[in-house]
């Protein structure tokens, strides 16, 4: 084959990338991960125990889920795109393993059936989001704030233990991913838009992870909350 040829086999495939696209597959990829790690280590009954009677080990796995999420939010753009697959993946195996935990306050029917209620409102979301010529753009700021209030009202709830505000932050919190899964689904879109074509592959490859994550955290919380109001305690 000519170099000719080759330059041009070269120039369409850079022509037919999608950093949404490509978001999307990781995105698959890193969910797939944690429900294999999840039901494997659900299936394990001393990785359970471990898991239940060692509250310093359980909080010790979200801590780390924490600095390493924020870690590769921050600086994602920085690593090597190896480096960047390994941290998805280890961030992905580790809410695996914390999410193990669902599988001994819920039915195995329910954490199905909700799963798939996730996914088709994720979906169906995520479409408008990428198809819509409305620019969500403004609701990011109110979606941060909505965010706060979640966490913060999360946390005095656990000490309170208030039925009634368990279940506004449910509802609040469904209402509030499905905003973020808009709204990051848009910035992608833009990303894609305007970069796919014009990349070196490291920037690329760096791009579709950290959208990856970005709509990997929007599904896994709103599959989460979900449950809360869907599921089917043991």
């Amino acid at each position: 084959m000519s170099d000719k040829n080759v330059s041009s086999l070269s120039s369409r495939a850079v022509r037919t990338r999608s950093i949404l696209r490509n978001t999307y597959l990781w995105m698959t990829g890193g969910l797939a991960l944690t429900g294999v790690v999840a039901f494997g280590v659900a299936s394990n009954p001393s990785i359970v125990r471990a898991l239940v009677m060692n509250r310093f080990l359980f909080f010790g796995l979200i801590i780390a889920e924490l600095i390493l999420v924020i870690a590769l939010s921050r600086r994602i753009m920085t690593l090597s795109p190896g480096a960047a697959v390994g941290g998805f993946a280890l961030y992905a195996a580790l809410n695996g393993i914390t999410l193990s935990l669902i599988f001994l306050a819920y039915t195995g029917t329910s954490i199905t059936r909700v799963f798939f209620i996730s996914a088709g409102t994720f979906a169906g979301v995520s479409l408008y989001a990428a198809t819509t010529r409305r620019d969500l753009s403004g609701i990011g700021p109110y979606l941060i704030m909505a965010l706060w209030g979640i966490i913060i009202a999360s946390l005095v709830n656990f000490f309170l233990r208030s039925e009634s505000l368990y279940w506004i932050i449910s509802y609040i919190g469904v209402a509030l991913f499905i905003g973020l899964t808009a709204y990051d689904t848009q910035i992608i879109k833009r990303w894609s838009d305007q970069h796919s074509d014009s990349l070196g592959e490291t920037d690329y490859m760096r791009l579709s992870i950290l959208g990856a994550l970005k709509l990997y955290l929007d599904f896994i919380n709103l599959f989460l909350f979900f449950l809360r109001i869907f599921g089917r305690r043991r």
